[in-house]
């Protein structure tokens, strides 16, 4: 039996390098948000200490790179077929199992 999905390591290198490429870019795009929401509260007037400025940059940043994380790897197990190598047992309990 061949190695599938995640299993092979072409497939894996190849879904682990899109995956490392497109977490750099939303890297780049949560620093581009975190900066957009700096800029908003310093243009509404908001005072800005330090403390304020690393929570801000801290909160946002992190909860932009999170669902970023989760979502990308969400998208590359179903992506690399690694979610159709589960051994759903309702499946065959109700009579569904197609294998």
């Amino acid at each position: 039996m061949s190695p599938k999905a995640l299993d092979d390591p072409e497939i894996a290198a190849t879904a682990w390098a899109r995956f490392r490429g497109l977490m750099r870019w939303m890297a780049l795009s949560g620093a581009l948000c975190v900066l957009a929401v700096l800029g908003f509260l310093y243009w509404i007037g908001t005072p800005m200490p330090i403390h304020m400025i690393i929570a801000t940059t801290a909160g946002v940043w992190c909860t932009f790179m999170l669902g970023t994380a989760l979502m990308s790897l969400a998208f590359l197990s179903s992506g690399t077929g690694h979610d159709e190598q589960i051994d759903d047992r309702l499946k065959k309990e109700a009579g569904y199992d197609e294998t």
